[in-house]
């Protein structure tokens, strides 16, 4: 996956004993080889975890620390042939101090020694007892089995567009971490070595502190701590091991458990340094003169480890889920809120299909009178049967407006289309677009009217993927007067309707049928049993598909080839390869050509981080060209 921008990384915990670097450095190497079968990269160990964080006094032993750089030393040989770089944690004598040290070893060699910075000394730590602080040190370089080493806090280890980094454990907690010194000076990778005990309460700190120390950084942080087996007299260790990737949390081991683990995953690098490419606040800061250490990561990996979302747009957990979907619901109303206190504007018209996303506009509409205290007579609801309207959805239109008491109006579209057809010569038993395009058209030309009569804004209910993938009518139903919708792609849509259904007893049933009936624009006759015959996904695909393809295009910047490769490994339980092709094939013509539609759109409340609004967070020429993109999904071989 090199060509990707991923490498391997892991975190691992073995079965420790305190003050046994023999045993400790057998189980380092049983480890080290665990990880090459399965080809990580960098891999990290635990603070000391040649001879245990809980050795106190016996850090004064001379057996100890030579037994110690013994273990190094034998690793440092053991690496010879090991494709794979690794951390460490051991003490070394350096200027006659004692120092807790992260040492970096590859290929027979060590590339490095990190001391740690910020030595702890309150409560239950003492280290000050045993170790010196990186700053303490004189020399950037020390001996170590006869050859020169850099050593201190300023070294990074670099390969092409990787470059990683060293903190151990307060190093990070810390009012100024080392970590961020390390990413302002180029570092996407942050390695912790720790060995932090457990305590109520402090596993969740633990995680907010990395959590928010990535996002701030834009870096991915594996943070790696003593097991269970480092546990002596007052302290229990739990062996957190957590990796996380600018604020996302990609993989976690289990604690409190005896067993060795590797956790592995793998990042995207190409992702982190896009990320940080798009924010101009994020500058170099040259706090003190860096050395970079040229590494090589051979990065073998040919398979991505790594899960992803089918639906990133759409919390997994259902409680988060919940508060989610009600956050959104509010951003939604109190926009428009804002939208109609500002036009001192009390009356709303919407196109009330008795579809999903007309729904949710609804919905929306409906607590936003709320807020204002208008009462819902002031909504005018219109529903307008066309050719291709079904009585599943004209039901379904009429029960949801009876449901809130709005103002409900049916005008039936099919003879004034009729009339235009006639006007056009257009043959109305020719059911192409101009056929399906004069009754949106139609429709939206109803509401602005009825909107002027009223003194009432329209509101647009089209959706986030509808316009990524410009399924929308120009001048049709792409316009109205405020869109609620804009932002919230289909995935969505469908959780926040289902959020109210759970929620509102008097719509529950309504709003139930509502979800299970397909989507469809309804602008084709029905069948022989009146049943939907023109269903959307059958004409540009699953929008499932494409709003994973939309995120990661426009959230994360992937190539289309990128795109594939990790929606094969995350749909290849529901789509085959060449499915998945040809329906990322459709998203980036229809991106492309599409963005004219876009450019013009209406305002619109933005919800999440991915916008197509012209004005804020796409800003696109409607004549860019995708032959680049196109190329790249062609040199695709299945």
């Amino acid at each position: 996956m090199k060509k990707f921008g991923y490498v391997r990384v892991a975190g691992a915990n073995t079965s420790l004993n305190v003050c046994d670097t023999l045993y400790n450095c057998n189980e380092i190497i049983k480890m080290i080889d665990k990880a090459v079968e399965s080809k990580v990269d960098i891999l990290s160990f635990s603070e000391l975890s040649i001879t245990g964080y809980t050795c106190a006094d016996m850090f004064y032993q001379d057996a100890l620390i030579k037994s110690s750089l013994d273990s190094i030393e034998e690793l440092v040989e053991y690496s010879n042939h090991k494709d794979i770089i690794f951390i460490i944690g051991a003490p070394l004598v350096i200027e006659a101090g004692l120092y807790n040290c992260a040492i970096v070893i590859n290929k027979g060699e060590v590339l490095g020694v990190i001391p740690k910075t910020y030595i702890p000394n309150n409560n239950e730590f003492n280290e000050k007892r045993w170790f010196h602080s990186c700053k303490d040190l004189e020399n950037n370089t020390l001996e170590l089995f006869n050859k020169n080493v850099p050593c201190g806090n300023n070294i990074l280890f670099k390969s092409e567009k990787i470059i990683f980094g060293i903190e151990i454990c307060e190093d990070l907690w810390g009012i100024n971490p080392i970590s961020s010194k390390h990413c302002s000076n180029g570092a996407n990778i942050i390695f912790n070595l720790s060995a932090s005990n457990e305590l109520v309460s402090k596993h969740q700190y633990m995680h907010d502190l990395i959590k928010v120390q990535s996002i701030k950084t834009k870096s991915a942080y594996i943070y790696t701590s003593s097991n269970i087996n480092e546990s002596s007299t007052d302290l229990v260790f739990g062996g957190s091991i957590i990796i996380y990737e600018n604020g996302r949390l990609i993989k976690e081991g289990e604690r409190f458990s005896f067993n060795e683990q590797l956790i592995y995953t793998d990042i995207d690098i190409e992702k982190l340094n896009s990320d940080r490419l798009m924010d101009t606040n994020y500058l170099k800061i040259d706090y003190e003169e860096y050395r970079y250490i040229d590494v090589n990561i051979s990065n073998k990996n040919q398979t991505l480890s790594r899960k992803y979302k089918k639906t990133p747009f759409v919390v997994k957990d259902e409680n988060k889920r919940a508060q989610r979907c009600e956050e959104i619901l509010n951003i939604q109303s109190s926009a428009l809120a804002k939208r109609m206190k500002h036009t001192n504007i009390k009356k709303t018209v919407i196109g009330l299909s008795g579809g999903l996303d007309s729904t949710l506009a609804f919905l929306v509409i409906i607590k936003a009178n709320e807020k204002l205290n208008i009462d819902n007579s002031n909504i005018i609801a219109i529903t307008m049967p066309g050719f291709g309207t079904t009585s599943r959805t004209y039901n379904n239109a009429y029960k949801l407006a009876k449901a809130y008491g709005v103002t409900l109006k049916e005008i039936d579209i099919k003879e004034s289309c009729l009339i235009h057809f006639k006007d056009i010569n257009h043959d109305p038993s020719i059911f192409d677009v101009t056929y399906e395009n004069v009754q949106a058209r139609e429709r939206t030309q109803i509401l602005m009217d009825i909107a002027n009569k009223e003194n009432a804004l329209v509101i647009g209910t089209g959706d986030l993927s509808e316009l990524a993938l410009g399924w929308c009518t120009y001048n049709g139903d792409h316009m109205s007067m405020y869109a609620v919708n804009t932002s919230i792609p289909k995935t969505l849509v469908r959780h926040l309707v289902a959020y109210v259904k759970d929620n509102d007893k008097n719509s529950y049933e309504v709003l139930k049928d509502i979800l299970d009936t397909p989507i469809s624009p309804e602008l084709l006759p029905p069948d022989e049993k009146g049943d939907i015959i023109q269903k959307t996904e059958d004409k540009v695909g699953p929008y499932i598909l494409h709003d994973f393809f939309l995120y990661h295009f426009l959230r994360n910047k992937f190539k289309p080839s990128k795109i594939f490769e990790i929606a094969k490994v995350t749909f290849s339980d529901e789509y085959s390869d060449a499915e998945i092709l040809k329906w990322l094939n459709v998203f980036i013509r229809r991106f492309f050509s599409q963005q004219f539609k876009r450019s013009c759109m209406p305002d619109g409340v933005k919800v999440g981080s991915v916008s197509l609004s012209p004005r804020g967070d796409l800003k696109m020429p409607s004549d860019a060209s995708s032959n680049i993109w196109i190329k790249d999904l062609e040199n695709i071989k299945l």
